[in-house]
């Protein structure tokens, strides 16, 4: 029965290796953003001369989200690689990200959900720029959901410092 189990835990273990392939799609993921980051940015360029400086500025604020969009998936690809699947070896590495080792399940969740909360802000703003174009109940909405992210970080965060702070007085 004991190989049995030790067989049988080998087994889960190894089912970590499930999600590479989600995260190699979230690399071509990021490839495909970066297109459009690119698409916006050459519109950008070629129409400046002709375009309100609100336009630009939206048109901005859309190059500044697609860039957080991508800094968050990077956090999801290298954060839950390294968390989830297996370690990333980059000791002697020059661009070796400082928040890499000291990346946790926990830790991840409040970058992700800080993140968000950026995320939600740039389309916030976009709205606020172009607010006789929307509708009042929508932007009402995105400010409840807004504030629900920003709520739900400050949680997280703060739940985080309490159980850090507890398994560090135990030891």
């Amino acid at each position: 029965m004991k190989k049995f189990e030790g067989i049988f835990e080998s087994i889960i273990f190894s089912s970590r290796w499930v999600q590479a392939p989600i995260y190699g799609g979230l690399v071509i993921a990021s490839c495909l953003y970066t297109y459009k980051f690119i698409e916006e940015l050459i519109h950008l360029c070629i129409s400046v001369g002709g375009i309100k400086e609100e336009v630009l500025m939206l048109g901005i604020l859309t190059l500044v989200d697609i860039s957080m969009v991508l800094n968050l998936l990077i956090m999801v690809i290298v954060g839950g690689y390294a968390t989830f699947v297996s370690r990333i070896r980059l000791e002697n590495h020059e661009d070796r990200p400082d928040w890499l080792e000291k990346i946790d399940a926990g830790t991840l969740k409040v970058k992700l959900a800080g993140a968000l909360v950026g995320i939600s802000g740039i389309h916030l703003l976009k709205s606020f720029i172009n607010i006789t174009n929307k509708d009042v109940d929508q932007v009402k909405w995105q400010i409840v959901i807004h504030v629900v992210f920003l709520f739900s970080t400050l949680m997280l965060a703060y739940t985080e410092k309490v159980l850090h702070f507890s398994h560090a007085k135990k030891h």
